[in-house]
């Protein structure tokens, strides 16, 4: 694969071409001819959803990224200490904007030498690429633009065989259910060697009130964000949806400690998706299902990494206990077991 860009330090290879319009077609052809509708979350994210994601961020009832930068800025320096690390992997880097404060660490523990941003934005690639290269002196950035449920393999070998991170932070672990779940933390602990490590962000459940308004905010701006998904196949496949039609819904389901959001229809209606040459009929209220997030507790956390063949190390938490990051390594024989720390 030839690089899509390459400057001094920089190399940014695509993997996608195609294949993103082609596995967008595939998820709305299965997910809305089911029983129960359903879209991926995976396609939020083009520039407008970025922008809305970002926006989300900011609202007063989105803790999450708040809490896992106060845990980086906390704890940076215990990472790198703990794990050595040369490298930093990073699926659906975004604009890296907590990360810097975890490649300050290892720059500042002499130890960092190449930076790997993964993510489905060619744009948003390249400007992280090229904007840590002039950031971080004599630190290597190689960019993939792709889809990380299907380009694992194209994540270069480490540097020299020097340790590094495997880092899949915000949350977005608990977008997967549970045995989709596991397949995937196997699929990333088949990156690591015996020295290397992921570091994992995970949601912690909690006061069920707190969780809900983290998923609809009163500005209003995720339900822009979800009805966003509506307009990504309208532009992709020639559909004629009315995100306007659709109410924004998130809730807490106390059974699976998850939050779901959906998309529910206020009419009767008949949508033309001429992409696909086939036509969605909706009920009055019906829904749409458009992601999961799974709320984890250090049972559930301990349980997965195992069940993925991953010792925990350590389960570093705000000082409220909302949000964990977790590291994790290769199972090995006689292992201490992974300790808490606030």
């Amino acid at each position: 694969m030839e690089p899509i860009l390459t400057l001094d330090r920089v190399t940014v290879r695509s993997y996608l071409e195609a294949e993103a319009a082609s596995s967008l077609a595939e998820d709305v052809l299965d997910g809305l001819t089911r029983p129960f509708k359903e879209l991926p979350p995976k396609h939020f994210y083009d520039a407008a959803g970025a922008d809305l994601f970002d926006r989300i961020c900011d609202q007063p009832e989105y803790y999450p990224t708040r809490a896992e930068r106060t845990i980086l800025q906390l704890q940076s320096g215990e990472i790198a200490r703990l794990t050595g690390a040369a490298e930093l992997v990073e699926l659906g880097s975004g604009t890296a904007a907590k990360t810097r404060v975890l490649l300050d660490a290892l720059r500042d523990a002499g130890t960092l030498r190449r930076y790997v941003p993964f993510d489905v934005t060619e744009n948003m690639v390249r400007e992280v690429a090229t904007s840590i290269a002039s950031e971080y002196d004599d630190v290597e950035v190689h960019g993939i633009v792709g889809d990380f449920e299907r380009h694992l393999e194209h994540v270069p070998d480490p540097v020299d065989g020097e340790p590094r991170i495997v880092a899949f932070l915000g949350g977005t672990i608990g977008n997967f259910t549970p045995g989709s779940r596991r397949g995937f933390l196997r699929g990333m602990g088949s990156l690591l060697g015996d020295d290397d490590h992921l570091l994992l962000g995970t949601d912690l459940v909690k006061d069920p009130a707190v969780l809900e308004a983290a998923y609809d905010d009163a500005a209003g701006v995720t339900a822009a964000f979800n009805r966003n998904v509506l307009r990504v196949v309208n532009r992709e496949l020639d559909a004629d949806f009315d995100p306007e039609a659709f109410d924004h819904v998130a809730f807490f389901d106390r059974e699976h400690e998850w939050i779901e959001m959906r998309l529910r229809a206020q009419r009767r209606m008949l949508v033309p998706i001429r992409g696909l040459g086939m036509e969605v009929a909706f009920e009055a209220r019906e829904e749409v299902r458009t992601e999961i997030s799974a709320k984890f507790t250090p049972e559930r956390l301990a349980a997965d990494l195992a069940a993925a063949g991953l010792d925990l190390v350590a389960v570093l938490t705000d000082p409220e206990e909302r949000f964990a990051l977790s590291l994790s390594r290769p199972a090995g024989p006689e292992r201490p077991p992974g300790r808490f720390h606030r």
